[in-house]
């Protein structure tokens, strides 16, 4: 049952489709208080008689907000009947009604206790977001409710969500708020000429004077905020006028203090990440700039932590800032590029599931005991690359045994509230003192800003441990129990290489902080970075952008070291040149991507031979081998027969080159270069006898034509299939000729003696009654020693010979 309401009667609905229904679905608009709202008035309702509530958030700012927002409400301290789990912070106890908790930490909480004991209903909020927490919370949940708890209520909440879609994927009831949104004018300022942080201050200092209120500025992220902020002080901006960051990174007093109201009198500009986009309050807002940018995860196929990268916001998220003008009263959004653009961005904010390296929910999956995602219902199915991707990396560190089931140092690492990659990096240490070294610098990579912004692992691990911080101190602690109790052993850069071999890099001779990682990744440092002339690097974190990856957190290595974690390996390399017909040959000392030594060979092997060519045919495609008529002509055949037969590949050149190694260059076919002959026969012997068989019935390389003579079919021709003869060979003929079971028509390009197109019909026996005549007329006048009966349908047919041969 679907229902859209006015916000006011929203609660009442929210009690009917508790009490009717174990799953429940609300959209309502941003402000609307469905965050902070919902949970109170089940609980002041009596719902909660049953079991506590969990209140799921995607970011630890806004959980605690929720949490403090409520337990003021009560006039309670956190803690009591409003309780808060994140990772840095926990205040819950035994009178703990309602219990806010990030999304990550619920799905640590599910797969050690399944029944989520003591738990009646759980509020998933923001689900718009779509973290993988959330996605994999969901499907994990929804298990539960369906196989162990079926009294157990899910909730869904957000701002902006595809009602029918989940409706379609769960069920349950649904209630959309219409909500209650003041007018905000929408101006459009053009995309930065140059430096967004510049533009950014410009259209700032524009609308502290033509607009009331506070502002609350959206920028990709932390670097982009912090350059915003010194432009901003040296403007000099009046007094009354106070700037605060808001990301992910800063301490819990520097968030708190950028989201509480301004001080009487004065107005505050707030520079925010999309973290301010929803689920928090800014009071006194009523101006938005909005870049229109975010840093966004992408996976990471060289399976290091998730890389971040810059790029376009999704209209819904743009459209989520803009409404943050219009909380409490009209507002201005100032947007940062032009209205045009507006109609070409991309819907939705595309799910985190769709996008992200999925080795760490492979991990959690095969901890529930789960190894195969379909049975779980998703509201997006992951895709199969990524899982598989994903089982490839965690059986590559030992995590999964080759049948997806854990391992010992899987289970340890499971434990841990960690990536794969980063819990690795704990398990795998050998010494408690490594293993304690291991655990800080996790602690380190998984809390963006601990330590400062140094590219210096060593610096900043010491100033973390120095930190006093609460972030840091909490922290400390975690990183002291995932390392067991130890004191810290070690050499970072050596701890780091030995858990991640792939991210060690050498500096490429040609281009000064410029570096080759072992896995085949180019990554850079800054020019005027300490590190960026260090022969050889362990990196730790990097960063996308337009100019490549960038390292954000680097270790130095010693070569003597490196090649102790990572032997060097002798490798034969052989390039093929498609323009001389010959190869190169050289013999390369090396450690993954990186070449240490080379010395030229006369010639390749047959084994470095075969790879040249599959590389080359790879780049090149099949004019390497004369043969892309051969190639394209028999695709072409299987199109057109696969109309009629199903027992057929369907195959692509591309597809084909991909396997070649398979079909054509395989091992003990030898080095010698295929020619249009071989590269024919081999396709033939690929397709088999049985499927050459159909082919031919359906798809035929010739056509017998009524003279006797064999002529070729071209598949490939606009006007395909078409068959080339003299007018002469098709005398005789009654029925025109076709291929694929009758199905299609062969088209018939008729010629003169001199083999020039006369005609072109797919009807002969029209042609004959028709067309033929006045075209028999001209070649008479032309060629009067050539035979041109006035009925052709019952001559005799012939290769086109003068009236005096075809006598004798």
């Amino acid at each position: 049952m679907v229902q859209s309401l006015p916000i006011d009667s929203v609660l009442g609905a929210v009690s009917q489709a508790y009490a009717a229904s174990n799953r429940v679905v609300l959209a309502a608009p941003p402000g609307a208080g469905k965050t902070t709202r919902v949970p109170l008035h089940l609980l002041e309702t009596g719902a909660l008689e049953a079991g506590k509530l969990l209140l799921l958030e995607p970011r630890r700012l806004a959980a605690r907000g929720a949490a403090q927002r409520m337990a003021f409400h009560l006039g309670e301290p956190l803690g009591q009947t409003i309780g808060l789990s994140t990772r840095l912070e926990r205040a819950v106890s035994s009178r703990t009604r309602i219990e806010v908790i990030t999304d990550g930490l619920y799905v640590r909480r599910l797969l050690s206790d399944p029944e989520i004991s003591g738990v009646s209903c759980v509020v998933f909020d923001e689900v718009h977001e779509r973290s993988l927490n959330v996605d994999l919370g969901l499907a994990l949940s929804l298990e539960v409710q369906e196989a162990l708890r079926p009294e157990l209520r899910l909730m869904l909440m957000s701002a902006t969500l595809e009602t029918e879609k989940i409706r379609t994927r769960i069920g349950g009831e649904v209630i959309i708020s219409e909500g209650r949104a003041f007018p905000v004018e929408t101006r459009y300022e053009g995309r930065p000429p140059r430096h967004l942080e510049a533009h950014m201050v410009q259209v700032i200092c524009k609308a502290l004077e033509a607009t009331p209120g506070s502002i609350l500025a959206f920028l990709p992220g932390a670097r982009e905020i912090r350059r915003t902020l010194e432009l901003l002080n040296a403007v000099n901006l009046s007094s009354g006028t106070d700037v605060f960051p808001l990301y992910g990174a800063l301490s819990q007093r520097d968030q708190d203090e950028a989201v509480q109201p301004a001080r009487p009198g004065c107005r505050k500009i707030v520079l925010a990440t999309d973290i301010a986009e929803s689920a928090i309050t800014i009071e006194g807002v009523s101006t938005v700039i909005d870049s229109g940018l975010v840093r966004a995860p992408v996976y990471d196929p060289a399976g290091r932590s998730q890389r971040l990268v810059t790029e376009r916001a999704p209209l819904a998220s743009v459209n989520q800032r803009r409404g943050r003008a219009g909380r409490t009263g009209p507002g201005v959004c100032f947007r940062l590029w032009d209205l045009p653009e507006t109609r070409g961005l991309t819907p939705e904010i595309t799910p985190e599931l769709l996008r992200a390296d999925l080795s760490g929910l492979v991990l959690s999956l095969a901890e529930w005991g789960e190894r195969e995602p379909g049975n779980l219902t998703w509201l997006d199915r992951p895709p199969e690359g990524r899982l598989a991707a994903g089982r490839r990396h965690l059986v590559s560190m030992g995590a999964l045994d080759a049948g997806g089931a854990l391992t010992a140092k899987g289970r340890e690492m499971a434990k841990l509230p960690l990536s794969p990659r980063l819990s690795a990096l704990v398990a795998s240490a050998e010494t408690p003192g490594s293993r304690a070294l291991g655990a800080e610098i996790a602690a380190l990579l998984s809390e963006r800003g601990l330590g400062g912004n140094t590219t210096d692992l060593a610096s900043r691990l010491q100033r973390f441990r120095t930190d006093t911080s609460q972030r840091a101190k909490a922290m400390k602690r975690q990183a002291l129990h995932w390392g067991g109790g130890a004191s810290s052993k070690g050499d970072p850069g050596l701890r780091l290489a030995s858990a991640w071999p792939d991210a060690i890099a050498k500096r490429r001779p040609d281009r000064f902080g410029h570096f080759l990682t072992v896995g085949g990744e180019a990554v850079h440092l800054p020019e005027d970075d300490p590190m960026a002339g260090a022969e050889w690097l362990v990196i730790a974190d990097a960063m996308g952008g337009a100019k490549g990856m960038r390292a954000t957190l680097v270790a130095p290595l010693k070569e003597a070291d490196v090649q102790v974690i990572c032997p060097p390996e002798l490798a034969e390399i052989a390039r093929f040149d498609p323009d001389t017909g010959k190869f190169t040959a050289r013999r390369i000392r090396r450690i993954g991507a990186i070449e240490l030594s080379q010395q030229p060979l006369p010639k390749p092997s047959g084994a470095a031979a075969r790879q040249a060519l599959l590389a080359a045919l790879s780049e090149y495609g099949w004019s390497i081998f004369k043969a892309e008529a051969e190639v394209e002509m028999l695709i072409a055949r299987l199109k057109v027969a696969g109309e009629q037969a199903g027992d057929l590949p369907d195959w692509t050149a591309a597809g084909l080159a991909a396997s070649a190694d398979d079909w054509l260059l395989h091992e003990g076919a030898g080095p010698a270069i295929p020619d249009a002959g071989v590269v024919r026969a081999a396709l033939k012997a690929h397709l088999g006898w049985h499927r050459g068989q159909v082919l031919e019935a359906a798809a035929p390389e010739a056509l017998m034509l009524p003279s006797g003579r064999s002529a070729p079919i071209d598949y490939l021709d606009e006007k395909a299939p078409l068959v080339t003869a003299r007018v002469q060979e098709f005398y005789g003929a009654t029925a025109h000729p076709t291929v694929s079971g009758g199905g299609l028509a062969i088209t018939l390009s008729l010629t003169s003696p001199a083999a020039r197109q006369v005609a072109l019909t797919g009807d002969l026996p029209g042609f004959w009654s028709g067309g033929y005549h006045d075209m028999a007329k001209d070649m008479r006048a032309r060629y009067p020693k050539h035979d041109w009966p006035t009925d052709p349908a019952t001559a005799r047919p012939h290769e086109g010979r003068t009236k005096a041969r075809l006598a004798k």
